[in-house]
This record gives C-alpha cells, structure tokens and sequence, in this order.
C-alpha cells in the first residue's frame, strides 16, 4: 500500500509517483469521453497511443470498451489489385448519403524507408474530408502477416467508441491462408476480378472459405461470368445446410455498378445474424482467440519485464538450436519464473 511522504522512506518518489498515475488516469479518462463526444483529434491522438503501444494504451482501450457493440464491423479483402481501395470508397459515400456513418481502417504495405503506410487511402476519399459522419485511417502493416496490421482490432475499437454506426475495414492484398480479417469482422467481403489465370482454383484453399460476401469487381472484363460460375460450383460442392450462402455480387466499383447491390447484401447478412444469437456467437469465438492471444501477449511482456531480455532470449535460441538445452523443459521454466517473481512482489 502506498504511504503518504511523512510514512514511507523515499517517500518523495512514491508521492510523485502516485501524483502522476492519478494525473495519466485522469487524462485518460478526458480523452475517453472527448473520443465518445466526437472530438476527431481526440480520436487521432488515441489512435496514435494504441498504434505505438504506449503506456496509456491498455487503459484507453479499457474506457472505450464499455462504448462498442453496436457498430457493424465490415471487413474487405482480396488479393492486390482487386479494386478494395475503390470498393471501399464507393460503400463509404453511398452510406453517407443516407445518414449512417463510417468509421475506415484501411491496413496498407508498409514503406521500406519510414515503415508508414505506403499507400494512405485518406488520398482516395479526400472529397470527404470535413465530413463528421466519417473517419478514416491508414495503417500500415509493420510487418505484420494476415493482411492486418498489429493494431488493428484495438485501433477498430476505438473508432467504434467514438459513435461509428459502422466500421469498414480493408486489408492489405492477401494471399491463400492471410484469413485474419475474418475473425474480426461480422461481415466478410471477399473481392475477385476476373482474370487472375486459375481465377478462383488459384485461392479457394484459404480466402474463399471466409467469405460472407462475394464481389466479382471490374465485371466488365472478360472472364467475369467463369469466376461466378466457379464460385457456384465450390458452394455446391460444401453442400452446408441450413447457413448463410454468400451472394454473388458482380460490380464495377470505378462507376458504381453493383454498389446498391452490395449494400442490399450486407443489410440481409446483418438481418441474418440478427436471428437467433448468430451475431453473439461470431463474437464470442472471436474473443474467445482473442483473449488467448492478449494472454499470450500479456505473458511475454511479463517475462521481458522479469529478465528474459533479448540477449537471454537470443542465448537460448543458440543452445536450442546446439541442442544443448531443451526447449520444451526450458519454456515452463520461463513462465515459472515470470509467475514466482510476480508472487514475490505481491
């Protein structure tokens, strides 16, 4: 328990230190509510605090976690060149013009000289800058597989905590087994365009299985009624009952054609999950991996925090791979060590 400087020795750091908690936690809690009143700055420097891990981080998302729920978290994906960029503007303004408001996390490649998003989507949608109904941000990758930057689910959050009916998000191109976005999404928009030699035999294994929605975008190219055709084929073959079939939507999203028809088809998936606990469940083996993975996350730092530096770290992965020690006798003893030094200062 902290005492106050007159009780504890040293007792001038413990006040100060408590001085500046009280002082973070309040600031926190400023930012919070200006993000859920729909200050966009406050918004920005939120993201920016979640982005680089700050310290403030954890307990930012903590305060906006009571604010989400409500929004529909849509996710586009597809391999490079598809048109999502497009597709993604295209849905953007058709639901602006009725009112509803987007928040856009568009993940981009990252620049080998910065290490920030190369492509910066907010180019595309400059028309809308000025708009409060709309948010849009570009991260990039940093490395990152699965067509998602590290962040994203946390910076999601936070945009939907600011009163977004729905929160679009665009992945960078993704290959056959880069499936992150379905995990994250409620509804998932998988864009093919014709011409992409195999066309859906080259992609099935992974992408196509994750679709809650299918574009055939730039269906003026030839080609476009094989890549439908083949779709129809491999949902034949999965013979599901009883489910949701993703519709076939063909579009061109550089003219608009087919953008109705996509909005018609994620306002039925939503009526879909609406029904019997659909939506729920989604979200719940969502945050069931999730869960795991910020306990796994939790645990690293923990053991960084306890002395596995990266010099130790960097020792036992040369005596691993010597074979002069055992990692799977070494890894409990790790986590043993992170929990013994967490009990000795509890």
């Amino acid at each position: 328990m902290l005492r106050p400087p007159s009780e504890a020795g040293g007792g001038r750091f413990v006040y100060d230190r408590l001085r500046m908690t009280t002082v973070a936690a309040s600031g926190v809690r400023e930012l919070v509510d200006r993000i859920c009143a729909g200050d966009v700055r406050a918004l920005a420097r939120a993201i920016s605090l979640v982005e680089n891990d700050a310290a403030e981080a954890v307990d930012l998302l903590s305060g906006c976690f009571p604010h989400t729920g409500s929004a529909l978290r849509v996710g586009v994906t597809g391999s490079a060149g598809a048109g999502k960029s497009t597709l993604v503007d295209k849905l953007t303004r058709a639901w602006r013009t009725v009112g509803t408001s987007v928040g856009v996390v568009a993940v981009d490649p990252s620049s080998a000289f910065t290490g920030g998003a190369i492509l910066g989507d907010r180019i595309r949608m400059h028309e809308a800058i000025g708009d409060s109904g709309l948010y849009v941000r570009s991260m990039a990758t940093r490395g990152c597989l699965g067509g998602m930057a590290r962040a994203t689910a946390e910076v999601s959050q936070v945009i939907e905590a600011s009163g977004k009916d729905v929160v679009l998000i665009e992945t960078v191109g993704v290959g056959q087994d880069e499936v992150d976005i379905a995990r994250l999404a409620d509804v998932t928009v998988v864009v093919l365009v014709p011409g992409m030699g195999d066309d859906v035999q080259s992609i099935k294994a992974g992408i196509m299985e994750i679709a809650d929605i299918f574009v055939i975008n730039k269906a003026d190219r030839d080609g476009a009624d094989r890549v439908e055709k083949e779709i129809r084929a491999l949902q034949s073959i999965s013979g599901q009952v009883g489910t949701w079939t993703p519709p076939i939507i063909k579009a061109i999203a550089t003219t608009g054609e087919g953008i109705d028809d996509l909005l018609g088809a994620i306002d039925q998936m939503k009526q879909w999950l609406d029904v019997d606990g659909r939506l729920r469940t989604r979200r719940k083996i969502y945050w069931q991996e999730r869960i795991e993975e910020m306990v796994r996350q939790s645990l690293l730092k923990q053991a960084r925090t306890h002395g596995l530096s990266a010099g130790e770290l960097a020792g036992h992965a040369e005596r691993v791979a010597a074979g002069h020690e055992d990692p799977y006798r070494l890894v409990p003893q790790l986590v043993e060590r992170v929990f013994h030094a967490q009990g000795a200062n509890g």
